[in-house]
């Protein structure tokens, strides 16, 4: 028995596969989120008005020194897809610029970048990064043929959403850094999943989850920008931290425009030092190696059931989520629901470039059990198919 399962709340009845979508907070974690609302309601007034400021900047701190990071670098959003909006929509694109991503990107964040470019006149680009992979020099290279005179922005996820790739971030940046351009990393995955020094990745801007692999309560995230680039930033939300009084301001205008959103709940955001502390207490770094190594038990037994080979060079370009290749004419939707109604397993199956996967997230309540559970599902089904 996993002593870590009973730790969360998830349904004991449901083997679940599938933390990358939404992540899972550990009771303890969850129970500091519930005092943090009890707080709050116990004297709104005090508490927003006077309190939420001080506990802000100490909820910054930690997350912070976890990501070697300053906090006044750091701001506190609800998702990564806000934060990706709050750079696209602060840069000022127009006609002739162009943005350059890949195909392996999220796609509610492809749409931000979709969508203003119909609005505002730049181009998008996605280069392609072809499965297999070969390496990271050859994916540099791969990546770096779609760079032109006109690149201006390049937005990158660090471990993507569709493909769980690991891709180098900081070898574009160093580069586009030398070449003028700016950089916006998607690191939904990452915070908790990895271990980050965003100022050693070099990014421009990079927003991450809290609420997944960090296992903190839905909608706490971060946005960093590198000091020289918060200037670039608008506010996504116009309120009182747009031309703030001396009093109300948090002390620079980043943190202004950014901190405060108005009259929400702030509570998840101050339980990510809970869950950080969670981590630690149960020798995080331990856990992520063994997730990491039945991950790789997981996708060794479904290529064997397939025969599609992986689509990773080694085991460094996963970490504890990764996807395997089904057959051809696997019926993905039809999959998913009878892997959840016949065998009780939630995982998706997704679809990249017409080609189907299957993609396993392991976190610390996973055991062999689940993942033998999940091949001999997918035996008979795909025998079916």
């Amino acid at each position: 028995m996993n002593p870590l399962r009973s730790l969360y709340l998830l349904d004991p009845d449901v083997i679940f596969l599938n933390h990358g979508s939404f992540g899972a907070t550990p009771r303890p974690v969850f129970e500091a989120y519930q005092a943090w609302q009890r707080r709050l309601e116990w004297q709104p007034v005090r508490f927003l008005g006077t309190e939420l400021a001080g506990h802000l900047a100490e909820a910054r701190r930690v997350l912070g020194d976890t990501l070697r990071a300053d906090a006044a670098d750091l701001v506190y959003i609800p998702n990564a897809t806000f934060g990706v909006n709050v750079v696209a929509r602060s840069l000022r694109l127009g006609a002739g610029d162009e943005v350059l991503t890949t195909d392996h990107e999220y796609g509610a964040c492809d749409r931000v970048w979709r969508y203003l470019s119909r609005e505002r006149g730049f181009t998008l680009r996605h280069q392609p990064v072809p499965l297999p992979l070969t390496g990271d020099d050859d994916l540099v290279a791969q990546f770096w043929q779609g760079v032109t005179p006109r690149t201006r922005v390049i937005f990158l996820s660090h471990l993507t959403s569709p493909t769980a790739v690991r891709l180098p971030i900081a070898a574009i940046c160093a580069r586009a850094r030398a070449a003028g351009i700016l950089t916006l990393i998607d690191g939904a995955h990452a915070p908790g999943q990895i271990d980050l020094d965003l100022p050693a990745i070099g990014a421009d801007f990079y927003t991450g989850n809290c609420h997944k692999w960090l296992s903190s309560p839905k909608g706490a995230a971060f946005l960093y920008a590198r000091r020289e680039a918060q200037e670039l930033i608008e506010p996504l939300v116009v309120g009182w931290g747009w031309a703030a009084e001396p009093e109300m301001s948090y002390g620079s205008r980043f943190l202004d425009y950014l901190q405060w959103l108005g009259t929400i709940d702030y509570s998840a955001y101050l339980s990510v030092p809970a869950a950080i502390r969670f981590q630690a207490e149960h020798d995080w770094p331990a856990v992520r190696q063994t997730c990491h190594q039945l991950l790789g038990e997981a996708l060794d037994g479904i290529a064997a059931l397939t025969g599609r080979p992986s689509v990773y060079p080694d085991h460094s370009f996963y970490h504890q989520m990764g996807v395997a290749a089904l057959p051809a004419a696997t019926d993905i939707v039809a999959l998913k629901r009878r892997l959840l109604d016949d065998y009780r397993v939630e995982i998706p199956c997704t679809r990249w470039n017409d080609r189907p996967f299957i993609r396993v997230s392991i976190q610390a309540y996973n055991t062999a059990e689940d993942v033998a559970a999940l091949i001999e599902a997918l035996r008979v089904l795909l025998r079916e198919e």
